[in-house]
């Protein structure tokens, strides 16, 4: 209940009367007060007026269940929502939800991770109050072969809900980066559960560089968040200078389920390609493939429909490179 009154407190452009929300929920006005406190003592502010009922006047940067719930809009994208304050990471609970049955769809999202993930067993900052860490668990019915595909789709997801939350031009940095003037706001990690000839489930991981103003030494150089790339810009368009995070996390979900159904449809990237190549900040760049005791120079094309980046050797030569056996730099940096 705490969470639909505050999706109505949310969604109404006045009052909305305690009756009405006795009436919505068939319990008493006590216990609609008692709601509303418990969401002033959240921070949201709540304005009380006699004889015309609760309005919301601000809601605070926080991330609790009750305001994912009250903010997606999905169909079964988060439809499902595990929300704990600290976990070890997000991926690895979805991983053991899998395990147990747990629906498509379902989004595990927390504030803090003390054991954030990236790619190639690397380990993720993971401060709290400032970021995005969620993972979202997916039963898809494709071959294994298939499953690294839905890293971009994530990826190109991720980078349209920046844009529109924000304004920010968030670019794709092949296969599973956001980066923003050269540096990383956003990591992207899938795991997958399978059999030779099928998929059980699989789990992709998403963390976002939000309000964070603050990194490591070893990687203060080249991560940035959207607060900090948003001041560089002169704009701070939301309140209290904070960007909202359940806000940002409810339209990559929108635009997540919207990319996912259409590669579904083909069970590859040709509905995607284009948009995707449009955001990729290496098209058309001279880039540094990183093999396994080889190392090269050649020019980024843009990706094909399984997801793979084309890229021209000096000689001419055209290669398709996988995302899951190399590496791709900037030949003097990180993009």
């Amino acid at each position: 209940m705490k969470a639909e009154i505050l999706r109505l407190l949310k969604e109404s452009d006045s009052y909305l009367s305690g009756q009405q929300l006795c009436d919505r929920f068939q319990v008493s006005r006590t216990a609609v007060w008692k709601m509303i406190e418990q969401l002033k003592k959240d921070g949201y502010e709540i304005e009380a007026v006699r004889n015309k009922g609760y309005r919301l006047i601000h809601s605070p940067d926080v991330l609790s269940e009750e305001e994912i719930k009250s903010l997606v809009r999905t169909t079964w994208a988060g439809s499902h929502i595990i929300f704990r304050g600290e976990m070890d990471s997000t991926n690895t609970q979805a991983k053991l939800l899998g395990e147990q049955k747990a629906p498509h769809g379902t989004l595990v999202v927390t504030d803090r991770q003390i054991m954030g993930k990236g790619r190639r067993g690397r380990s993720w900052e993971s401060p709290a109050g400032v970021c995005i860490y969620m993972s979202i668990l997916l039963r898809p019915e494709l071959k294994p072969s298939s499953a690294p595909m839905l890293t971009l789709v994530m990826a190109l997801a991720a980078a349209e809900a920046v844009r529109k939350q924000t304004g920010l031009e968030a670019k794709i940095k092949w296969p599973n980066d956001l980066v923003l003037n050269g540096k990383k706001i956003c990591g992207i990690l899938t795991e997958m559960s399978a059999e030779p000839d099928y998929i059980n489930h699989v789990v992709i991981g998403v963390g976002i560089n939000v309000n964070q103003t603050e990194f490591p030494p070893d990687i203060c150089d080249t991560a940035t968040s959207l607060l900090l790339e948003s001041e560089k810009m002169g704009e701070t368009p939301w309140t209290c200078g904070k960007i909202r995070r359940a806000e940002l996390l409810a339209a990559v979900m929108e635009e997540f389920e919207k990319y996912y159904e259409i590669f579904m449809e083909t069970g590859n990237l040709s509905g995607l390609a284009d948009r995707y190549n449009e955001m990729l900040i290496n098209r058309g760049r001279e880039v540094k493939i990183l093999e396994s005791g080889n190392t090269y120079t050649a020019q980024a094309k843009g990706i094909n429909d399984t997801g793979e980046l084309l890229v021209c050797l000096p000689d001419g030569e055209e290669r398709h490179i996988f995302a899951g056996e190399v590496s791709v730099r900037g030949v003097y940096g990180y993009v």
